[in-house]
């Protein structure tokens, strides 16, 4: 049975910031690679219908995995819905991941649900690497820097 990955954060900044962080490519390429890895986002249409591409490189072993699907819903500042599907026939199947935003007094409420992760990818290292790469966007998009 595919896996479902659920986690909860408050970022102390406001939605558009973090919304613009999973929908622009530099952005979203600094922050989404978990510790040790680099991203290179290939494609992003980030429109309903529009399709996303990007590549993760172990910068230990400089192997890398891609993965790529389609913008389902975006609704700005609040709701992003998208697929996964891996290159590697050995992870298979298509991953739905839902991010929802809510401003809250202290930032923004981040909530992010990943459906269908394939089987031979452990919950806990998915849960490791999201942690990771939360610690990141928060890094990016709390600082406020006004000149």
């Amino acid at each position: 049975m595919p896996n479902t990955i659920r986690l909860h954060r408050v970022i102390a900044t406001r939605p558009e910031k973090v919304y613009r962080a999973f929908i622009e490519p530099d952005a979203l390429a600094s922050w989404l690679p978990p510790f040790g890895f680099l991203g290179t986002v290939e494609q992003l249409d980030a429109r309903e219908g529009g399709q996303h591409r990007m590549s993760f490189r172990n910068f230990t072993t400089g192997r890398s995995h891609s993965f790529g699907g389609t913008y389902l819903e975006l609704v700005p500042n609040e709701r992003l819905v998208y697929t996964d599907v891996f290159d590697d026939p050995g992870l298979p199947g298509e991953i739905t991941v839902t991010v929802e935003m809510k401003a809250v007094p202290f930032g923004t409420e981040l909530v992010i649900q990943q459906q269908g992760v394939p089987d031979v990818i452990p919950a806990d290292a998915c849960y490791l690497g999201w942690q990771e790469s939360l610690q990141k966007l928060a890094r990016l998009v709390e600082p406020e820097i006004n000149h």
